[in-house]
């Protein structure tokens, strides 16, 4: 009998979300010891002022660096991560395919072990530039990372518990940003003398997850499809799921098998040009657009400086209390998940998003008139990370490998991952100067976003909880209008697969 979940199984998505752990601890880690870190490019640029450091330990937070090259090299510390992110994302579907999932994880953590080091070793040699290097490198491992873990969690999970399972991808990426949090508090690792021992911690849960991949099975799929090796993959799922009759899986592995012959591999050029998959795509890309436009990176931007603003005395630690938030509301979507649905859990959190920054909006502005506006403004930051976390922030994740079959799905998984990547550094490059512009009134564009993105899962995006991938098709051909005729798309399908061959 199969026990679906077993030792073996939870040790695999616990190794593979360590990836995710460590994608989060270098998205959160660079933010709080900004100024400790601007003060250490100032003094190897030579433009920083003594007579601050004279005045007094370590400067205040209200010092802000005036010279333009610190500034440059700040902003290029934290912009390059996303941009290495964006490169590296498109080559997901060849390091997973060349060697397996397994390898490939281990492999790429060789970028994230090298980048810790020049990192950790930043005060020993030029720190703008290592730093620089390290956070460069870090991004090609987390845009690698953000494809392969969901991917090979998806793989070895049982049908019953996919969407939970796949939700920790997102759980481990905010409990990494909260452990970034903590330990960049001044008293422990973000000051003066610590800050590139947590900057090269970066890398620290690649060797622990290098250690623990060697004792975890290959994906069943990754063996049965696209190695055709029958016996290791019927070995790896009684490993996965416990001693009980696998004809059942590998029925299924041979009918998604026969499916993927028929199927050309393609390229993401190709995905882009098939009429067959436009409106799969196109919902794939809208949800990983209203991940990142909802607004909830500029809410963390724009989180301490609300809190200083309600009288909070020590804003880091409320800013914290939303890491906490994070973590508690993504749980809530792990259990929620496979029992609710995909969409309903998404235009739920759309919905609450968008009258979150409603609310916040309206506190922001009246909080001069108003002296209790501040804390309407504050629980909207904590509702509005809540709402976050229960469907936009975990399902476009794992939601792409759902809608597409076997041929099209890396070609997918890559495309979605480079557009996350893009729209996570147009937000970090250009949020600053929204804010700048448009002050308080910068949440009313996030709402007329959230509330366009609602309206388009509303009408456009059908339930992928427990259906197959031609169950999905059906729906999408349905919502079309008319299904395009059988021979036209096996024509498109059989000009597709030739070319290929080609």
């Amino acid at each position: 009998m199969e026990k679906q979940l077993t030792g073996t199984l939870a040790l695999a998505v616990f190794t593979a979300a360590l990836g995710s752990l460590q994608m989060g601890y270098s998205l959160g880690v660079i933010n709080a010891p900004q100024k400790v870190i601007e003060r250490h490019y100032a003094r190897a640029l030579g433009v920083y002022d003594e007579n601050l450091s004279r005045r007094g330990g370590n400067a205040t937070e209200h010092e802000e660096p005036s010279n333009p090259s610190v500034v440059m090299y700040w902003s290029l510390s934290v912009a390059i991560f996303s941009i290495g992110g964006m490169m590296s994302s498109f080559l997901v579907s060849f390091v997973s395919d060349f060697r397996g999932r397994i390898k490939g994880m281990l492999a790429i953590n060789v970028l994230a072990i090298t980048a810790g080091l020049l990192m950790g070793l930043a005060k020993m040699g030029t720190p703008y530039l290592m730093v620089i290097a390290g956070r460069a490198i870090m991004g090609l491992y987390c845009g690698l990372s953000s494809g392969l873990v969901p991917l090979y969690i998806g793989e070895i999970s049982p049908v019953k518990f996919r969407g939970a399972m796949g939700a920790l991808h997102q759980l481990a990426i905010v409990i990494g940003i909260l452990i970034s949090q903590v330990i960049g508090l001044e008293f422990l690792l973000g000051n003066d003398d610590m800050w590139h021992v947590l900057l090269g911690l970066s890398g620290a849960p690649a060797i622990l997850q290098s250690l623990l991949l060697l004792l975890c099975p290959e994906s069943p799929r990754y063996l049965y499809i696209k190695q055709g090796k029958v016996e290791e993959a019927c070995k790896n799922l009684k490993r996965l799921k416990g001693d009980y009759d696998t004809s059942k899986d590998i029925a299924e592995m041979q009918a998604e098998k026969e499916e993927a012959m028929k199927e050309a591999k393609m390229s993401i050029w190709r995905l882009l040009r098939s009429s067959v998959y436009r409106q799969q795509l196109f919902v794939a890309l809208m949800m990983h657009f209203s991940q990142q436009f909802s607004g909830i990176n500029a809410i963390f931007y724009y989180s301490t400086s609300i809190f200083q603003t309600a009288g909070v005395g020590q804003p880091v630690y409320a800013t914290i209390g939303v890491g906490v938030i994070n973590i508690i509301f993504t749980l809530v979507s792990v259990i929620l998940v496979d029992r609710t649905g995909r969409r309903t859990l998404t235009l739920v959190g759309l919905g609450g998003m968008c009258c979150c920054a409603v609310a916040m909006t309206v506190g922001l502005a009246f909080q001069d008139v108003y002296s209790w506006m501040s804390y309407l403004s504050m629980t909207a930051i904590f509702l509005f990370v809540s709402f976050f976390e229960i469907g936009p922030g975990p399902i476009p994740w794992f939601i792409v490998a759902e809608l597409f079959s076997q041929g099209p799905r890396p070609a997918a998984i890559a495309l979605a991952g480079c557009c996350n990547w893009t729209c996570n550094f147009i937000i970090a490059m250009f949020f600053p100067y929204l804010e700048g512009l448009c002050g308080s009134y910068v949440f009313v564009i996030f709402a007329v976003l959230l509330f366009g993105f609602t309206v388009f899962i509303y009408l456009r995006v059908p339930e992928t909880k427990g259906k197959t991938f031609e169950e999905i098709a059906a729906v999408f051909h349905h919502k079309r209008g008319a299904p395009p005729s059988k021979p036209q798309e096996e024509a498109e399908m059989v000009q597709l697969k030739s070319s290929t061959e080609a």
